[in-house]
């Protein structure tokens, strides 16, 4: 069984930042961002509060080549564009049918998936 983290007002803040943001920011971005209003924030605190979080499942980490991070923890699908490697949320359901048919098939216990879309975003249509 996994202990609980004592408090820490910066995971907070961190933990804060991710669950508010929709762009499924990079550890980078999280840490600039912060750094603007927290000044004594380091970057160390920010990867090593991401892979607690994560850790506990209060945010889920997404292993592109670049890690970025989501605030939602319920299964989602994801788009990612080609053109600027922004990673954006879809509004579809979550197929867990598709998880019942895959441990059928397989004889195993499928708990969810993840579904990456890849292609342009509507901003870099234009």
């Amino acid at each position: 069984m996994m202990t609980r983290k004592r408090y820490s007002p910066q995971r907070d803040l961190i933990c804060t930042y991710v669950k508010n943001s929709a762009c499924h920011p990079t550890a980078e971005t999280i840490y600039q961002q912060l750094k603007l209003t927290t000044p004594g924030l380091s970057r160390g605190t920010v990867y090593r509060n991401l892979g607690i979080l994560a850790q506990e499942g209060q945010i889920t980490r997404m292993p592109f080549p670049i890690e970025r991070y989501d605030g939602n923890t319920q299964p989602h699908h994801h788009l990612v564009c080609t053109r600027c490697g922004g990673v954006s949320d879809l509004q579809m359901d979550y197929d867990a049918g598709l998880d019942e048919t895959v441990s059928r098939l397989c004889g195993c216990q499928v708990q969810r998936h993840d579904c990456y879309f890849y292609g342009r975003c509507a901003a870099c249509m234009d």
